[in-house]
């Protein structure tokens, strides 16, 4: 036999009674020969050599390559301790074992969101509580630490009339107590008593200390109103409130040394250099007796309460609390949404409950006006005056609260529209088929906005968060924004996130329309 011959393998005996069919090994069959080993000339296993017949194609009863076929044992199914392919160590459940893996998965998983709901549901609460304190040690804080927001707050009242006129009034009054007009009329006497005039005209003269009295009195009281109705009495006003601010600051801490000061259940404010202002221009109207005007304790009471002592305790507090109260309040909310597992649900109750708890604030600053009013005798100050200074010391505050009534009412608004209701649906849909039309025709018209239509379109989710997280973050860095100045971001937010969605619509092809019909 020649070196490169491979000896080919002998026939399978054709079939008989009691042999099996072809390719199906039965009993008494005998085992096929094992191919010889490899030698020189000889090719390695499964690579057809030189002399070597293909393997026959299979036919009926002739199993394929992997198929077992009669006869042959199936590998035994994974079951209890055995592993399953390429898995191994894995333990395939029971349908009984799966059903109460999924009932505990479940009850965890319930478990799970119920506390999350208790701890936002405490937060939630304690945000709501905190929020009426934060805002009034905000505004009382803003009003304590900075002299141009105090200057800000009380210049207006010096052109208040009601204001005016008390202080004209109390003015007049107290200048007119410092003339001594019966010495005017005893040295009226005396002169014409020296003059030779006769005793009936000078024992007549006494009579005059009325009529003198209330001609001083109308000089003294046009010269003043004309000096409090002036821009001088402006100036004069804002610049001693300016000088008195560190005396306010005490006055909140409780030291009485400054020109705004506590006493007893009174605040007073000290008008001394109005005085001196007043005495200078009575001299120069030819009073000269005026410069010998004693300095009184020109004093002029703000506000009057029994509570003044607890009011005293609750804007210290206030003030040390005003700087972390509010960023406390901020954060507390954050996490009231971030905990809960609804967070656009918990966002829209947030911020509803903050509307709520700021209109409840308004009606309080209401309430706390008419008690006010109430409790300030006439004769210490007319309601008309009382109700000026109220309104005009609180306006800051209820600026503040209805500035942030409207943001509140914004962000419940904006996280209602992004929810699965009917009517957010519809705003949704109608504002998308705008934008969309407008971008398309924008399209047509020849604009392309290449990769960056494509990222806006691809990432409307990312763009909308960026849109509206720049306009909170305007309105955070704005300095003491008014309801205008929230408008205004509103307006501009809407504009910026319908100009996205324009874009990101020139960079997707309209929908084609098909208008032929069926059949």
């Amino acid at each position: 036999m020649p070196p490169d011959a491979t000896p080919e393998p002998p026939k399978p005996p054709e079939p008989g009674p009691g042999t099996s069919g072809p390719g199906t090994p039965g009993h008494g069959t005998p085992e096929p020969p094992k191919p010889p080993e490899p030698g020189p000339g000889t090719s390695g296993p499964g690579t057809p050599g030189h002399g070597t017949p293909e393997p026959p194609e299979p036919g009926p009863g002739t199993p394929g390559p992997g198929t077992p076929g009669p006869g042959t044992p199936e590998p035994p199914e994974s079951g209890a301790g055995t592993s399953g392919p390429g898995t191994p160590g894995h333990r395939v459940l029971s349908p009984e074992e799966a059903a109460a893996y999924e009932r505990l998965r479940h009850a965890s998983t319930q478990r799970h969101r119920k506390a999350r709901y208790a701890g936002s549901s405490l937060l939630l609460l304690i945000t709501l509580l905190l929020s009426v304190p934060a805002v009034v040690a905000a505004w009382t804080a803003d009003t304590v630490s900075d002299t141009d927001r105090y200057v800000d707050t009380v210049a207006p009242l010096a052109s208040e009339p009601a204001v005016q006129d008390v202080v004209t009034d109390r003015l007049t009054a107290r200048v007119v107590a410092n003339v001594d007009v019966d010495a005017v009329t005893r040295e009226l006497g005396k002169a014409l008593a020296d003059a030779g005039a006769p005793p009936a005209i000078v024992d007549r003269t006494e009579a005059l200390a009325g009529p003198l009295k209330a001609a001083v009195t109308d000089v003294v009281h046009g010269i003043i109103n004309r000096v409090v109705t002036s821009g001088t009495f402006e100036e004069v006003w804002v610049d001693a409130n300016r000088r008195a601010h560190a005396a306010v600051v005490g006055m909140l801490t409780g030291d009485d040394s400054g020109a705004v000061r506590a006493e007893g259940d009174s605040i007073k404010l000290d008008v001394g250099p109005l005085i001196d202002d007043v005495k200078q221009r009575l001299v120069a109207q030819g009073f000269d007796k005026a410069s010998a005007i004693p300095a009184p304790d020109a004093q002029i009471t703000l506000f009057q309460t029994d509570k003044l002592n607890e009011a005293q305790d609750a804007l210290r507090l206030l003030d040390v609390m005003g700087a972390w109260l509010p960023v406390i309040t901020i954060v507390l909310a954050a996490l009231t949404v971030w905990i809960a597992p609804a967070h656009r649900v918990m966002l829209l109750i947030t911020a509803s409950g903050i509307a709520v708890m700021m209109i409840v604030l308004l009606v309080g600053l209401a309430v706390a006006r008419r008690i006010y009013l109430d409790s300030v005798p006439t004769s210490v100050l007319p309601t008309d005056a009382a109700a000026a200074i109220y309104d005009t010391f609180v306006r800051f505050l209820r600026d503040s609260t209805r500035t942030l009534l409207v943001v509140a009412v914004i962000t419940a608004l904006a996280a209602y529209l992004f929810g699965p209701s009917r009517v957010a649906r519809w705003v949704r849909g109608q504002s998308a088929r705008g934008t969309g039309a407008a971008g398309h025709a924008l399209r047509d018209a020849g604009l392309r906005t290449g990769a960056a239509g494509r990222w806006l379109d691809t990432h409307r989710s990312w763009s909308t968060g960026i849109v509206i997280g720049a306009g909170a973050l305007a309105l955070l860095l704005w300095n003491r924004p008014t309801v205008g100045v929230v408008a205004l971001v509103v307006g501009l937010v809407v504009v910026a996130l319908a100009l996205v969605a324009v874009l990101a619509a020139t960079a997707t092809r309209p929908p084609k329309t098909d208008f032929t019909r069926p059949g």
